[in-house]
């Protein structure tokens, strides 16, 4: 229990009904969630208005409603307050209500198109091998030292960041790994977060169904590094054209990282295959079985964090070949076969064409090319025909098959990719609609030594078909179909 004016310092109140001076038991946005004796904020979502629902919220026990606009009829004995923006208050009173919890250990954010999965999970696991009291909050999982909590968003909503980050600090936590999404950024999930580090993977096409343009959503990335203080630092690609526009207003102290750019943090991949790379890191020579250019550029990152943390070259060096990549992230299929079967979760144009080039880049060209590839429904329809276009020209074959379709036509979506096509290519594709269909024609028509690339999904072990999650795991699909191949 807390007192409710207690939880309230740093939020604009505009008006208030009532006395603050009470005690509640919790917070809650969702008034499904309220019980008694709590604080129920209305926040406006994209879906749903928690305004409308503030009546339920009473009803279920709220003493406190916390708003944007007061309700024309109150309810006696319910604290009525409002302010501009409830989903900066939430974040505030979420942190205040756990003790600022971010304050009590060192919250490493990392933000970027492609990769985030990658840093944060390379960077828990190197901390973890340290014996640090590690955390990570993540698209695949949430870790608290070695507890697995689900993951349900790439940020979550602020009251669950802040009830996670208390969780670790009360378990004695010293470093988190934070994958911050634009959406967390735009939707005020990370407000009064203080984070002691950021780092900016790289920039592509994607979410431009949520930002619009693409400069938007780059200047909402941005947001994350203006807000960083002066005792942080700021750790950007060099590599990538939005590398440095990223930190141009930080306060913190600034990095950068990069294989093509003489910089703070430099990378260079010595020798390459299907079972990892050698990598020069500045002046060290680490063998890693990440596969790829942008795994150098995840790898070397991952080093630079670590050195600005203050650790000790000699004291994560013999850790680093050790990490592995994060799930679904061209991850190698093991079978009894002699066919390469790889699973990604590039899911934009860019990540696509990165993973391609890296087989490319591999491949004797004495094999066949296999990519099954599809793209969610509900979501950026601009990016379908260049996923499309991406794929048929590194591939010798591209079956298009479907996602997460969600409330679409699969048929629609595909469509929509097709459009990408070249008339040139027209004899590179087929369309398998089923996906476990689609990755078993694969898996028949590649031959020994060829390679098949599924993309899209990753870690997923779900579809999302007409809000129902199907189970379905891309692994286990390649698996079954490669293992019973004669």
């Amino acid at each position: 229990m807390k007192q409710l004016k207690d939880i309230l310092f740093g939020v604009p109140l505009q008006t208030v009904s009532g006395s603050t001076a009470i005690q509640i038991s919790g917070i809650a946005f969702d008034s499904r969630s309220v019980t008694q004796q709590s604080l129920f904020v209305a926040v406006k979502g994209i879906h749903q208005d928690g305004h409308t629902y503030i009546n339920n919220a009473v009803e279920n026990g709220a003493v406190a409603v916390l708003c944007e606009h007061i309700p024309d009829i109150l309810i006696d004995k319910v604290v009525y307050m409002s302010c501009e923006n409830t989903r900066q208050a939430l974040a505030t009173v979420a942190s205040q209500w756990y003790n600022t919890p971010s304050k009590a250990l060192k919250l490493i954010g990392i933000t970027g198109t492609n990769g985030k999965t990658s840093v944060a999970t390379m960077a828990y696991q190197l901390f973890d091998k340290m014996g640090f009291a590690t955390g990570l909050l993540s698209t695949v999982e949430i870790r608290i030292i070695k507890k697995i909590v689900p993951s349900t968003h790439t940020t979550p909503d602020s009251l669950t960041i802040n009830k996670n980050l208390r969780e670790m600090a009360d378990a004695g936590v010293t470093h988190c790994f934070m994958e911050v999404s634009s959406h967390g950024i735009d939707q005020d999930r990370i407000v009064d977060l203080y984070f002691s580090g950021g780092v900016f993977t790289n920039l592509s096409h994607d979410h431009l169904d949520y930002h619009n343009d693409f400069k938007s959503y780059r200047d909402t990335k941005k947001i994350f590094f203006d807000k960083l203080g002066t005792t942080a630092f700021a750790l950007s690609n060099a590599d990538d054209k939005n590398g440095r526009y990223m930190l141009q207003n930080t306060k913190a102290s600034k990095y950068f990282f990069g294989l093509k750019s003489f910089v703070d943090f430099n990378v260079k991949i010595l020798e390459k295959d299907f079972s990892g790379m050698l990598l020069k890191l500045q002046h060290n020579e680490v063998w890693t079985p990440l596969v790829g250019g942008f795994n150098a550029s995840n790898f070397i990152s991952v080093y630079a964090l670590t050195e600005l943390l203050g650790i000790e070259q000699s004291d994560f060096l013999p850790a680093l070949s050790t990490l592995k990549g994060a799930a679904g992230r061209f991850q190698i299929v093991h079978t009894n076969s002699n066919i390469t079967a790889i699973v990604d979760y590039a899911h934009t144009p860019d990540a696509l064409k990165q993973v391609l080039d890296t087989i490319t880049m591999l491949r004797t060209r004495n094999e066949k090319l296999i990519t099954v590839v599809g793209c969610g429904g509900n979501r950026d329809k601009a990016k379908r025909p260049l996923m499309a276009k991406a794929a048929v020209a590194k591939s010798d074959l591209t079956i298009f098959t479907s996602d997460n379709s969600r409330n679409e036509d699969p048929n629609d979506i595909i469509k929509d990719m097709l459009i990408g096509v070249p008339v040139e290519s027209k004899q590179k594709y087929l369309t398998v609609l089923n996906r476990a269909q689609a990755i078993k024609t694969a898996c028949t028509m590649a031959h020994d030594k060829d390679i098949i690339l599924v993309a899209g999904k990753g870690h997923e072990t779900y579809q999302d078909q007409n809000g129902e999650r199907l189970p379905f795991d891309d692994t286990q699909e390649l698996t079954l179909n490669l293992q019973s191949k004669k």
